[in-house]
């Protein structure tokens, strides 16, 4: 079948694969949608690991359900693209996201499990869950990234009338704002270098203004504005610049929340974590709980998910999303892929 791989850096090739069978229970998807993500863009720039099939959001119909006595052929489904062993302390305690083998064999992460950028995938049974059917592929290929964003302000602990600000406008930056001023933020600002996303989070209602994060006077604008700084901050970006105006902009025993990944060392001015004795917290991905309450609030029409979606391609037209999503002057923030399109 045919699939988009990494070919080189900032290079995908078509290339045909092998059709997935079910392998020690797992269910076969015929993928219907499937996100593109921001740490996928991390792989493709480094054009790292070679013949990676990507997509590990997603969502489609089970033709072969394995393992599953309660899944039939065409059920609709989406599902965890992880990995975690099930047996250890972490896992045990739903925490999947601890376990040192969660990414090992992630669906669309790993080379042994091609990913949503191909017409069909395997995946594990456990991890798959049935979406119900007032939801669309689209809302489901949602799913994933939407946990991402809600586990992040799970951690910031965000209380009603806190001050917050979300660094970067990408698909995660919007879905954590969405979820802070549903926590009670009373103020939440949104920094951004791409004057487009910016002014795309205020259009869609998830952030009362925005600032641009070239402009040398923002911090000192917010820290005015907020008069000492947030009580929250929520690090989309995952660089040396966008981390340091975490610390800045956060006042002392507040919180900073570390969303955003880097793949290389970066430098962070500890003294202001030290002086202001801040909490600051790394968020990974999700717990199984939060992937479910993503399923139901979206399904309930408690979040309008399908506002962050800017374009639906199929896979001849893979290579040019990435350069979109990565132009910094296109307010693009989320592309879902039809493989069969």
């Amino acid at each position: 079948m045919k699939s988009v791989a990494i070919k080189d850096k900032k290079e995908f090739e078509i290339k045909e694969i092998e059709e997935p069978i079910s392998k020690d229970g797992s269910v076969i998807v015929e993928v219907k949608k499937t996100g593109i993500c921001g740490s996928d863009i991390h792989y493709w720039v480094a054009g790292e690991p070679k013949g990676l099939v990507m997509g590990h959001e997603f969502c489609g119909d089970v033709i072969d359900p394995g393992s599953r006595d309660d899944l039939k052929v065409g059920d609709r489904v989406t599902a965890l693209p992880i990995s975690p062993c099930g047996k250890c302390e972490a896992c045990v305690n739903g925490d999947v996201q601890y376990c040192t083998e969660t990414w090992s064999k992630a669906v669309g992460l790993s080379l042994e499990n091609p990913g949503g950028l191909a017409p069909k995938l395997s995946v594990r049974p456990d991890m798959v869950y049935k979406i119900p059917d007032n939801m669309t592929y689209e809302e489901g290929a949602m799913v994933e990234p939407t946990a991402v964003g809600l586990h992040a302000i799970h951690l910031a602990d965000i209380k009603v009338g806190d001050k917050v600000l979300v660094i970067g406008g990408g698909i995660i930056g919007l879905v954590s704002a969405m979820f802070a001023k549903k926590e009670g933020a009373s103020y939440l600002a949104l920094s951004e270098t791409n004057e487009a996303r910016g002014e795309k989070s205020v259009k869609l209602g998830v952030a009362d203004e925005w600032y641009d994060a070239k402009d040398a006077n923002t911090i000192s604008k917010l820290m005015e504005k907020t008069e000492g700084g947030f009580d929250v901050v929520v690090e989309c970006v995952g660089n040396s610049a966008a981390v340091n105006s975490a610390l800045t902009m956060v006042r002392p025993g507040g919180s900073v929340i570390l969303v955003g990944v880097s793949m290389d060392a970066i430098q962070m001015y500890s003294v202001m974590g030290v002086m202001k004795e801040l909490k600051i917290q790394g968020a990974i991905a999700y717990t199984k709980d939060e992937f479910k309450t993503c399923i139901d609030l979206i399904a309930n029409k408690n979040i309008e998910v399908l506002k962050f979606v800017d374009d639906i391609v199929g896979l001849e037209d893979v290579q040019k999303s990435y350069e979109r999503l990565t132009s910094g002057v296109d307010s693009a923030v989320k592309i879902l892929v039809d493989p069969n399109k």
